[in-house]
């Protein structure tokens, strides 16, 4: 049973090779920009690799590099097609590859359909990474001394004055820890001393944060220190005062940032999705009306085009089929090659022996 049939005179199959070639250019051009969408995702991921616990998030980026350059030389050598379909020299050289070529085409639909579903599956793991990155971040603001820590502050700074953001999820996030480094601190002072000791692990805690913290639109200046004391600032209330730091916490803003761009390369995915399947259909129509025409005495006569020559089921055991066969070619019968072994054998028996 031939599926969705359809008939196909000369100038027909002119025309779909035509609009074949257009279409499949702008594939590669859509392939182009879904690579560079992947490599412009994958810099912003490694520009906060330091406040990220894992990199699974990495994937999403990859996958679509690699689908971006795939697209790119599949869909150049389906415009080649195009070029070499009205050519009877030219078009048997592509039927060997046209099975491959097809089932490449479908791997990548696959692919940037799976990272549409991934832009949303991997949420929940972005978020959790950017928590502990973001904690060990806070937690070793104050170890500029230490390598592999020294530019954790300027991270750290950098990224709550770009976001405008403070803490991990909110500004307290920031009394938990000591962010200040014991040798910008003064032992000698009562103040020091008793903050240390009323500490169980000895840190200097404040309910104070950095000045990355501040919000500009702030109409006062800046109030880094003593936050919860009302009465360490002239008309201060603690709870009232929302302008004076940025209240978002850094996990959400930077998860927001992720997602937003994440999600906005969806519509872009869709529609190479679209263009690529596009591409598929065509070129099958094409393949297949070229084939008929050429086995008619007349190539310039109607021929038929069509999806599938058989039903689904039919169509599948003969692609399962060509594929073993693939695979077997090019190996060796062992069978075969002890039976030519033999044969060599029997034949260098039956040869006379040079008279001495």
């Amino acid at each position: 049973m031939v599926l969705l049939k359809i008939k196909f005179t000369q100038q027909r199959r002119v025309r779909l090779a035509q609009g074949l070639w257009l279409l499949s250019w702008m594939a590669v051009m859509w392939g182009a920009i879904i690579f560079c969408l992947g490599v412009y995702l994958k810099t912003e991921l490694l520009r906060r690799a330091e406040v990220m616990d894992n990199t699974e998030i990495h994937v999403v980026p990859n996958i679509l590099m690699m689908v971006g350059l795939a697209s790119i030389g599949t869909n150049w050598v389906a415009s080649r097609v195009c070029q070499d379909s009205l050519d009877a020299t030219r078009f048997p050289r592509w039927k060997v590859f046209l099975l491959a070529w097809f089932a490449v085409a479908a791997v990548l639909c696959v692919l940037l359909l799976t990272v549409v579903v991934l832009s949303f599956a991997l949420q929940g793991r972005l978020e959790e990474s950017l928590k502990v990155g973001l904690r060990n971040g806070i937690r070793f603001y104050k170890d500029t001394d230490v390598p592999g820590r020294c530019f954790q502050k300027e991270t750290i700074d950098r990224l709550q004055m770009e976001f405008r953001c403070c803490g991990n999820n909110n500004f307290k996030d920031w009394f938990e820890v000591q962010w200040v480094s014991n040798r910008y601190l003064d032992f000698t002072s009562k103040d020091v001393k008793d903050r240390i000791r009323s500490n169980v692990d000895g840190r200097f805690l404040l309910d104070g944060v950095p000045f990355s913290c501040c919000n500009p639109a702030s109409p006062r200046p800046c109030l880094q220190y003593h936050l919860t004391d009302n009465n360490a600032h002239y008309n201060y209330e603690y709870q009232a005062e929302e302008l004076n730091l940025y209240n978002r916490g850094c996990r959400q803003a930077l998860t927001d940032y992720y997602m937003e761009l994440m999600n906005s390369t969806g519509p872009g995915v869709l529609s190479v999705i679209l263009i690529q399947l596009s591409v598929i259909l065509s070129l099958r129509y094409l393949q297949t009306a070229v084939e008929s025409a050429m086995a008619l005495e007349n190539p310039e006569d109607e021929s038929e085009g069509y999806l599938l020559e058989k039903g689904v089921k039919d169509t599948f055991e003969d692609l399962k089929v060509q594929a073993l066969a693939m695979l077997k070619f090019g190996q060796v019968d062992p069978s075969a090659a002890e039976g030519s072994s033999e044969a060599a054998d029997a034949e260098k028996a039956a040869t006379p022996a040079p008279a001495s």
